[in-house]
């Protein structure tokens, strides 16, 4: 009993503002070289033909296309749900939604999150002597002992939820457009569904709300900064570490301060994933100049593209999924067709992940955490079934099986990788 207690005064006490960002990168006798470095970025509703290595159609995302060259591109990967919580929770346990009881997406109103009986992937290496932190999106849980700080991560900076679960003074592209923060404490008439205007979008900093309402025309930016100097200063200390970056791209609303790049033709959507390709390429940058032999960095998506937010939605590829449009539906988010969770998925690391490969393999965002809890020297929680396997063959084999059978997560039904086409 005491734990729990401790956790909730831990709360208490930075709210009173008694509780400093402060992490422990202190030097804990273990050299450089016996532990690698973990870089994982999760965009957020990016299409698989959103990357220019995957769909020539696509122009904007350079510094993904260099990643891709100088490491290994796989074209038959998936996320393990279509939508927000269930991925990014499969992600963090290596176990599906039905297993880890986030089987849907977690509201602002939601008391609950990510079971406290779940072992997290930061835990895990947390007690393995990682340095952990996690830049951006959680919505995992955002009151008490659900937060970010009490799942593994020893750093937090980010929104507990999507950006638009939270109204700002700027609100950016939407379908449809939703209004500023009410002034003055009073709340807006006549919102249209999906327009929040009763909690203004919160950015943290550890336990500690920095900013709110979010700038949202300021954070991609303050994403960069931050996960930069976590490299930094994890590299610095000697420390193995941990990095989990969850981009507020590709969601909406798409920031407006991408105006100016509408007036060279760009149209919002294609000018933000320049903006999320720039941010990537600043934390590779990052890696390259700290630790770029001793670190593993993996890109990859959440769920396919939210196709109802039209122009505003990135592109499903070739898996639009001809019967269900015309049908007058759709084979993207929220589906559990293939363009709602076949997503792009980049592996970089120098000297031991082969260049300019393209993996067939198929593989899911359940396979990194076992394949980094391997590669960590680390073990997996006991009295667990985790659905994902280690990737290690693949990537540094060349092995190209991977799952035989491919899971539709949300439904539980099992289909032949060989007929589960759009």
């Amino acid at each position: 009993m005491a734990w729990p207690f401790l956790k909730v005064l831990l709360v208490a006490v930075s709210f009173l503002g008694c509780l400093y960002p402060l992490v422990d990168f202190s030097f804990s006798g273990e050299t450089r070289d016996q532990k690698p470095n973990f870089v994982i970025i999760l965009a957020d509703d990016m299409g698989w033909g959103d990357l220019g290595a995957n769909w020539a159609e696509t122009k904007d995302t350079a510094n993904l296309d260099k990643m891709a060259a100088e490491g290994m591109r796989f074209v038959d990967f998936h996320a393990a749900a279509s939508t927000c919580s269930p991925s990014r929770a499969a992600l963090l346990t290596g176990r599906l939604g039905l297993r880890n009881g986030v089987p849907r997406n977690f509201a602002v109103t939601s008391v609950g999150g990510l079971p406290l009986n779940e072992t997290t992937l930061a835990e895990v290496l947390q007690r393995a002597g990682y340095v952990t932190g996690l830049i951006g999106k959680w919505h995992l849980g955002h009151h008490g002992s659900y937060h970010p700080n009490f799942r593994g991560f020893d750093y937090y900076f980010g929104i507990p939820y999507s950006h638009d679960m939270g109204c700002t003074d700027t609100p950016g592209y939407n379908h449809p457009p939703c209004p500023a923060c009410p002034r003055g404490g009073r709340p807006s008439r006549n919102l249209e569904k999906g327009c929040y205007s009763d909690v203004a979008l919160p950015l943290y900093e550890n336990l500690n709300i920095v900013e709110q309402p979010v700038n949202l025309s300021g954070l991609a930016q303050k994403y960069a900064e931050k996960a930069t100097q976590f490299i930094q200063r994890a590299s610095a200390s000697g420390r193995p570490f941990l990095l989990y970056v969850g981009l507020a791209h590709m969601h909406v609303p798409l920031s407006r301060n991408l105006l100016s790049a509408e007036a060279g033709g760009r149209r919002p959507y294609s000018a933000a994933l320049r903006e999320m390709d720039s941010l990537v390429g600043q934390i590779k940058d990052k890696v390259d100049l700290t630790s770029k032999n001793n670190t593993f960095l993996w890109f990859t998506g959440d769920n396919g593209p939210w196709a109802q937010k039209c122009e505003l939605a990135g592109s499903l590829g070739p898996f639009t999924g001809s019967w269900q449009t015309r049908q007058g539906g759709s084979s993207a988010k929220q589906t559990t067709w293939e363009g709602g969770h076949r997503v792009p998925a980049l592996a970089y690391w120098p000297n031991r992940i082969p260049i300019n490969v393209t993996s067939a393999a198929l593989l899911s965002v359940l396979d990194i955490f076992p394949t980094v809890v391997a590669l960590a020297g680390a073990s997996l929680p006991r009295g667990r079934r985790f659905d994902g396997l280690d990737a290690s063959e693949v990537l540094f084999g060349g092995a190209q099986a991977g799952h035989r059978l491919h899971g539709n997560f949300e439904s539980r039904k099992r289909l032949s990788s060989d007929i589960y086409r759009s």
